[in-house]
């Protein structure tokens, strides 16, 4: 058996070459390899909420599966990528509910924004992150609604626009540091609440960084 090798998101950020796409890039821990995937709008939001740990006003649809599995008393214990063929990389579930251990197919950006929500560790393998290291963003397609792509890794500032999967729009502009600089505490929290009323999660996600930069962010 082929020994499995643990993976961590190193970043999350808009596509270079692929327009209304993003990279999520995975990394070997203690090691310098990496694994960049294009996802679509919708999948990148849902990772960089559950990185922020920004709760949202009404759940998202990997909240939903995760308080599913809970419900069910599934336990998510790990994640593994375990194929890349013709640019496209394939996911599973390992799930274990009374003894049983259940593997489920799944889309790798869904794999992975249920991972950081259940907690779980994410592994690959070595033939799978040599592999992924001759990719780069221009050898491969578009990201379908089923599939995620290998990506090079980008530069972009890692706030993805929140988008739906049918109907894209042009990513959000950050907002300059120095329109936030004049606000209050409690301002910027009730903005930031706000923000997450209208799920408008990009937002809310550059209200809480300011918060953290004042050391008042959880």
């Amino acid at each position: 058996m082929m020994n499995k090798i643990p993976l961590e998101i190193v970043a999350l950020s808009s596509s270079v070459t692929q327009l209304q796409s993003y990279a999520v890039v995975l990394g070997e821990v203690g090691g310098l390899r990496r694994i960049p995937i294009v996802i679509g709008s919708y999948e990148a939001q849902s990772i960089a909420v559950a990185l922020e740990q920004i709760k949202p006003a009404r759940p998202l649809t990997h909240d939903l599966m995760t308080s599913v599995l809970a419900s069910f008393q599934i336990d998510l214990q790990e994640v593994v990528i375990y194929k890349l063929s013709e640019g496209i990389f394939y996911a599973l579930l390992i799930c274990e509910r009374d003894g049983d251990v259940i593997e489920i197919d799944s889309r790798t950006s869904d794999a992975i924004a249920l991972a950081i929500r259940c907690g779980c560790p994410i592994y690959t393998y070595e033939n799978i992150l040599n592999e992924a290291a001759g990719f780069n963003e221009d050898q491969t397609d578009t990201p379908e609604e089923s599939t995620e792509s290998p990506a090079a890794d980008s530069s972009s500032t890692p706030t993805p626009a929140p988008t739906g999967k049918t109907e894209q729009e042009a990513p959000k502009k950050a907002l300059p540091k120095s329109s936030l600089s004049h606000y209050t505490i409690a301002e910027l929290e009730e903005m930031m609440q706000k923000a997450l009323d209208n799920e408008d999660y990009d937002l809310a996600i550059q209200f809480r960084d300011e918060l953290r930069t004042r050391g008042a962010g959880s």
